[in-house]
Protein backbone atom coordinates (compact mmCIF):
# COMPACT_ATOMS: atom_id res chain seq x y z
CA UNK A 1 0.00 0.00 0.00
CA UNK A 2 1.67 3.29 -0.89
CA UNK A 3 2.30 5.32 2.16
CA UNK A 4 1.57 9.18 1.14
CA UNK A 5 4.30 11.70 2.01
CA UNK A 6 3.12 14.87 3.60
CA UNK A 7 4.89 17.79 2.05
CA UNK A 8 3.63 20.20 4.06
CA UNK A 9 2.23 22.00 0.65
CA UNK A 10 -1.47 22.88 0.22
CA UNK A 11 -3.40 19.57 -1.05
CA UNK A 12 -3.80 19.95 -4.73
CA UNK A 13 -6.99 20.81 -6.36
CA UNK A 14 -6.59 17.32 -8.79
CA UNK A 15 -7.20 14.34 -7.42
CA UNK A 16 -3.25 13.34 -6.56
CA UNK A 17 -1.02 13.24 -4.25
CA UNK A 18 1.91 15.18 -3.80
CA UNK A 19 3.79 12.40 -3.32
CA UNK A 20 3.46 8.69 -2.29
CA UNK A 21 6.49 6.32 -1.00
CA UNK A 22 5.65 2.43 -2.14
CA UNK A 23 8.73 -0.52 -2.40
CA UNK A 24 11.15 1.59 -1.45
CA UNK A 25 10.54 4.05 -4.41
CA UNK A 26 9.87 7.74 -3.53
CA UNK A 27 7.04 9.10 -7.04
CA UNK A 28 6.66 12.82 -6.39
CA UNK A 29 5.62 15.45 -8.99
CA UNK A 30 6.51 19.44 -8.03
CA UNK A 31 5.07 22.47 -9.72
CA UNK A 32 6.07 26.29 -8.40
CA UNK A 33 3.68 26.12 -5.12
CA UNK A 34 5.20 28.23 -2.02
CA UNK A 35 4.24 26.51 1.15
CA UNK A 36 1.24 28.93 1.65
CA UNK A 37 -0.48 27.39 -1.53
CA UNK A 38 0.38 30.38 -3.62
CA UNK A 39 2.23 29.64 -7.24
CA UNK A 40 5.61 31.72 -8.05
CA UNK A 41 4.80 33.27 -11.39
CA UNK A 42 8.29 34.41 -11.89
CA UNK A 43 10.65 33.85 -14.42
CA UNK A 44 11.96 30.53 -15.77
CA UNK A 45 14.75 30.86 -12.93
CA UNK A 46 13.02 31.86 -10.11
CA UNK A 47 9.90 29.32 -10.75
CA UNK A 48 12.67 26.27 -11.48
CA UNK A 49 14.20 27.05 -7.73
CA UNK A 50 10.78 26.87 -5.98
CA UNK A 51 10.05 23.79 -7.76
CA UNK A 52 13.22 22.29 -7.06
CA UNK A 53 13.11 23.16 -3.62
CA UNK A 54 9.65 21.41 -3.23
CA UNK A 55 11.45 18.15 -4.47
CA UNK A 56 14.17 18.87 -1.75
CA UNK A 57 12.25 18.78 1.32
CA UNK A 58 9.48 16.25 0.07
CA UNK A 59 12.38 14.11 -0.70
CA UNK A 60 13.83 15.28 3.34
CA UNK A 61 10.45 14.68 4.45
CA UNK A 62 10.74 10.72 3.17
CA UNK A 63 14.06 10.26 5.18
CA UNK A 64 16.21 10.82 1.70
CA UNK A 65 18.19 13.39 0.23
CA UNK A 66 18.96 14.44 -3.36
CA UNK A 67 21.54 12.18 -3.85
CA UNK A 68 18.98 9.52 -3.88
CA UNK A 69 17.03 11.04 -6.58
CA UNK A 70 17.50 8.29 -9.60
CA UNK A 71 14.95 9.96 -12.38
CA UNK A 72 14.13 13.58 -12.90
CA UNK A 73 11.24 14.23 -15.71
CA UNK A 74 11.67 17.76 -16.66
CA UNK A 75 8.38 19.41 -18.50
CA UNK A 76 8.86 23.09 -20.23
CA UNK A 77 6.54 25.43 -21.79
CA UNK A 78 9.04 26.32 -24.04
CA UNK A 79 12.86 24.86 -24.57
CA UNK A 80 13.45 28.29 -24.33
CA UNK A 81 13.57 28.56 -20.89
CA UNK A 82 15.85 25.40 -20.51
CA UNK A 83 19.12 27.53 -20.23
CA UNK A 84 17.56 29.13 -16.59
CA UNK A 85 16.44 25.38 -15.53
CA UNK A 86 19.96 23.80 -15.82
CA UNK A 87 21.62 26.52 -14.21
CA UNK A 88 19.06 25.93 -11.36
CA UNK A 89 19.32 22.38 -11.60
CA UNK A 90 23.22 22.66 -10.83
CA UNK A 91 23.06 24.22 -7.82
CA UNK A 92 20.65 21.04 -6.43
CA UNK A 93 22.59 18.25 -8.34
CA UNK A 94 25.73 17.04 -8.34
CA UNK A 95 27.67 14.33 -10.77
CA UNK A 96 26.77 11.48 -10.88
CA UNK A 97 23.33 13.60 -11.52
CA UNK A 98 20.29 11.77 -11.72
CA UNK A 99 18.76 10.47 -14.97
CA UNK A 100 17.25 13.21 -16.53
CA UNK A 101 14.54 14.20 -19.57
CA UNK A 102 13.98 17.73 -20.77
CA UNK A 103 10.27 17.75 -22.74
CA UNK A 104 8.63 21.24 -24.40
CA UNK A 105 4.54 20.44 -23.94
CA UNK A 106 1.94 23.22 -25.20
CA UNK A 107 0.71 24.14 -21.09
CA UNK A 108 0.51 22.62 -17.83
CA UNK A 109 -2.39 22.44 -15.86
CA UNK A 110 -0.97 25.07 -13.06
CA UNK A 111 -2.06 28.62 -14.40
CA UNK A 112 0.86 30.69 -15.13
CA UNK A 113 3.80 27.87 -14.50
CA UNK A 114 6.43 26.94 -16.88
CA UNK A 115 7.87 24.05 -15.04
CA UNK A 116 6.39 21.02 -13.65
CA UNK A 117 8.99 18.15 -12.37
CA UNK A 118 8.49 14.51 -11.54
CA UNK A 119 10.57 12.74 -9.93
CA UNK A 120 11.51 9.11 -8.43
CA UNK A 121 13.62 8.84 -5.40
CA UNK A 122 15.08 5.49 -4.31
CA UNK A 123 14.31 5.49 -0.50
CA UNK A 124 17.26 3.57 1.34
CA UNK A 125 16.94 2.10 5.11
Amino acid sequence: MPRIIETGLTKPMAPHEWAVAVGGTLYSVHVPIRPDGSIEDGDAERQTEVTLTDLQLTVQAAGASLDEVVLVQIYLTSLDHKPLVDKVYKRFFERPFPVRACVAVSDLPTSGTVIEVVATTALID
